[in-house]
């Protein structure tokens, strides 16, 4: 993924950051871990390295390598991070000073830099340190700003270090190609659900996951994202309006809402297709052996799309299938009038279904056929985007 130096200065929050080191190496960034003295005192620089397996460099004047450590270490990265940032070293970042191996690397660093502030609400609110992360902010850095809530020495305020989360997310939208800016981005994810009786439903297998990351990759890029869900045990990505729903009926009625809004529209929802055509008021009592469910047609989201669609709308679909998928997939496009559809074989029990890998097959509009080859599904996700992006300009 990316090249990150990652640079631990002595706040209470930094034992946080071991978990930030762990998330990007289980995603696959390459880092290199920078701690002031401080910041030793917090969290053990073994701590850091057993986490990830990266280096990690506590001493600016160690050249035991043969090298000046802080001009080869900012020569070295695709982006720098300080988390936290206490009061301490957003001070003298802003004002040049360079008097540790974090200081020195972020002074020579000429890359993108983001800051993560994270101290006692008193120090955050007082006017020298606003007037600190401002500089930070005019002269190019990126300021996560801190949460409010209650603090490790048992305030309550702002200055609470941000969920992880939103610092992978920053990462990835500063290094972002921002090709997406501008567009409004509708995307449906997730399962819909029909109920049988107050306790029991029909459903389509779907975690969502394919979904959310599609959401999560063109917020990254830039655009503006809705995204309506089903019932999943996920988080809306940040920066996301997401919208929940349960069954097909609130599903078709949630976009139809926002289909005037959109510019392009990613169905990557598994819709049931039928639904029982009575749900029961109270629940049903299992006395006989068998019983027999009346089952009606749900109503088709693509279909109904299709009908009132502009056309200077892109309109993707998802195909789910376990035979024939090449023949399915094509007459799911033709039929509905699509611009592209993803299709994946669910028979494969190692993709798509819960996992976070996925392998697609794409069909453009224009016959072109393109692969993606098992992938974790986050890459799944940017691979689609781009080839939206090419056959959106095409068709326009």
């Amino acid at each position: 993924m990316s090249k990150i130096l990652l640079c631990v200065t002595g706040g209470v929050a930094a034992y946080k950051v071991v978990e930030l080191a762990s998330l990007m190496r289980k995603r696959g960034d390459d880092v290199r871990i920078l701690m002031t003295e401080s910041a030793i005192r917090f969290v053990s620089p073994l701590t850091f390295s057993a986490v990830g397996n990266f280096p990690v460099y506590t001493d600016a004047f160690d050249v035991s390598n043969g090298t000046i450590l802080h001009t080869n270490l900012s020569s070295w990265g695709d982006i720098l991070i300080v988390a936290p940032m206490t009061a301490n070293t957003a001070a003298k970042i802003a004002n040049g000073m360079a008097d540790n191996l974090v200081t020195m690397t972020t002074l020579a660093f000429t890359g993108p830099k983001i800051g993560v502030p994270s101290m006692n609400v008193r120090m955050y609110e007082n006017p020298i340190t606003a007037e600190n992360l401002s500089k930070l902010s005019k002269s190019g850095w990126h300021i996560v700003e801190p949460e409010s809530g209650h603090l490790a020495d048992g305030e309550r305020g702002r200055g609470r270090y941000p969920d992880n989360e939103k610092i992978l997310f920053e990462i990835d939208t500063v290094l972002g190609p921002n090709d997406f800016k501008g567009l409004n981005v509708l995307v449906s994810a997730g399962p819909t659900i029909e109920p049988i009786d107050p306790v029991r439903y029909i459903t389509n297998r779907s975690s969502g996951k394919m979904g959310y990351e599609i959401a999560r990759a063109a917020k990254i890029r830039g655009a503006n994202v809705a995204l309506i869900s089903g019932p999943v045990n996920l988080p809306v990505p940040y920066g996301v309006d997401g919208e929940f729903v349960q069954t097909a009926d609130e599903m078709k009625n949630a976009i139809l809402r926002r289909l005037s809004w959109s510019n392009i529209v990613i169905m990557a929802a598994a819709v049931a297709d039928y639904k029982p055509s009575k749900a029961l008021s109270q629940k049903l009592k299992k006395h006989a052996n068998e019983i027999n469910l009346h089952m009606v047609k749900n109503v088709d989201i693509l279909e109904e799309i299709s009908k009132i669609r502009r056309d200077d709308q892109f309109i993707v679909g998802f195909a789910a299938e376990t035979e024939n998928l090449m023949e399915n997939s094509r007459h799911k496009m033709k039929s509905k009038k699509l611009d592209m559809i993803v299709a994946n074989d669910v028979s494969h029990s190692d993709i798509g279904f819960g996992s976070d890998y996925n392998e697609v097959t794409i069909f453009c509009k224009d016959d072109n056929v393109i692969r993606i080859g098992r992938n974790k599904k986050s890459y799944v996700a940017h691979n689609i985007l781009d080839i939206i992006k090419s056959h959106r300009v095409k068709l326009a």
